[in-house]
């Protein structure tokens, strides 16, 4: 087959590239000599401060006289800590994601009367435009979900007769909306290309309004629409878990950054999307997923603590595996002594391996988990600990579960899109200034040339 004028590069494009390349490079020295923090973040790893937020905190130190000394890493919503809220929930059935949206929006749990209220609000908004999914999501399907969901989201302007209304009563009814479809657009989105790219029969599946979110995506998911609780449950905490991660994550930073302009929800959201697909941020799990099936088919005993300390020893050489000298799911910018979503998910992992019989490799798992931190301290200089992440265990949570590798970063903007609303509208009610941060120029002025 031919290949489109719009994939190709010419020898053209790659001369001019060439120009960028030789054109473009900045001495990395420079940073240093003033002070730039890279990534806003300081030679330690700390992020400088932007601004401030009432929605959700991440700890990862405490000071003792006076110095900053690493602690177990919490995580608190709205003042509530992550692990106490997922203890909360009931054992065998929950809207523990819902409960989750309903505090990062509204500041407090939600008695029973409140949550019935919100869920009914979901299970209202929980419904695409008439012929939505023949005329957009059918229309060029692509093979990566998260710009189906990006292109989604930003013709959902289309649909709205108010879309450029940034009122917080309009944008909270924007935002409940697109917490609402995120899961059909992002599932429907998928069976559209396995169906017009692989071949695979097509079937698009109605929501139940009386489900949760969670059995909603396993519901439209699956051919038979069937799933057991323990699976909803699981799928549910790891919603919960992935809802909010401070103010200070790239794709919530995004939000904040486009919110600031005054431009429309959806808009912004788009923004936000568009950071979470990055392989840095949101697409980390998957190559957790992919590194350990390399692993499993290198490492032949998969309890021999030597032989897979080798193989991550072969993966930070740049021998194994993708050969990018890393250990994916280890080690987090805040986190440093452990990560406590990576802490719960871990725990719910080891149940849902016994039910799908898969408790080899969750032993698996688990020794790396323990021995990676040792082999990067062996091998690397670093300025704080090591430890899982929480795309150390979704991924593999994921799998137990599933769910396709496409969906492994929509699913995360289905929980992340909470997040994301609380902190639109917390930009809007504290209308700020726009953002809009300093970059030094360092190119020397110039005469123009004259013939």
């Amino acid at each position: 087959m031919a290949r489109s004028i719009y994939s190709e590069i010419t020898p053209e494009i790659l001369e001019l590239a060439s120009y960028c390349t030789q054109n473009g490079a900045i001495d990395p020295a420079l940073y240093t000599k003033y002070d730039v923090k890279r990534g806003l973040r300081d030679i330690n790893g700390n992020g400088v401060l932007t601004g401030l937020t009432d929605i959700s905190e991440i700890r990862s130190h405490k000071i003792v006289d006076g110095q900053r000394v690493p602690c177990e890493g919490q995580l608190f919503y709205r003042g509530y800590n992550i692990e106490d809220l997922v203890r909360s929930m009931p054992a065998d059935h929950s809207f523990g994601f819902e409960v989750t949206a309903y505090l990062l929006l509204f500041g407090e749990l939600p008695t029973q009367q409140q949550l019935e209220l919100f869920t009914s609000q979901l299970a209202f908004y929980r419904t695409l435009p008439t012929n939505f999914v023949r005329d957009i999501i059918m229309k060029a399907p692509s093979g990566d979900m998260m710009n189906t969901l990006a292109r989604s989201v930003l013709t959902m302007y289309s649909y709205d007769d108010a879309p450029d209304d940034i009122s917080v009563p309009n944008v909270l009814r924007q935002c409940i909306q697109l917490i609402a479809i995120f899961p059909l657009l992002s599932v429907y989105g998928y069976q559209a290309y396995r169906h017009y790219h692989d071949g695979h029969s097509l079937y698009i599946h109605q929501p139940k309004p009386e489900l949760t979110t969670s059995e909603n995506i396993l519901r439209i998911l699956r051919s038979n629409k069937k799933f057991t609780p323990l699976e909803a449950k699981v799928l549910d905490i790891a919603l919960m878990l992935h809802a909010e991660h401070g103010g200070g994550n790239n794709s919530t930073f995004t939000t904040h950054v486009v919110t600031s302009s005054g431009t429309d929800t959806y808009s912004a959201i788009a923004a936000a999307l568009g950071s979470l697909k990055g392989p840095k941020h949101g697409g980390a799990n998957i190559k957790v997923v992919r590194m350990f099936e390399d692993m499993k088919d290198q490492v032949k005993d998969w309890t021999d603590e030597d032989e897979i300390s080798r193989y991550l020893e072969r993966l930070l050489n740049k021998d194994a595996f993708d050969k990018a000298g890393l250990i994916y799911g280890m080690g987090h910018a805040v986190y440093s002594i452990s990560d406590p979503r990576a802490k719960i998910m871990e725990r719910f992992a080891e149940g849902l391996s016994e039910e799908k019989g898969r408790a080899d490799e969750y032993g698996l798992y688990m020794r790396v988990a323990r021995l990676a931190p040792k082999v990067i301290g062996e091998k690397r200089r670093i300025y704080k600990g090591v430890s899982a992440n929480v795309d150390f265990y979704s991924g593999f949570i994921y799998s137990m579960l599933d769910l396709p590798m496409e969906l492994y970063t929509p699913i995360f903007a289905c929980a992340r899109i909470a997040g994301w609303s609380a902190h639109r509208i917390e930009e809007l009610i504290n209308a700020g200034k726009i953002i809009r941060p300093a970059y030094k120029a360092v190119h020397p002025e110039r005469e123009f040339p004259t013939k």
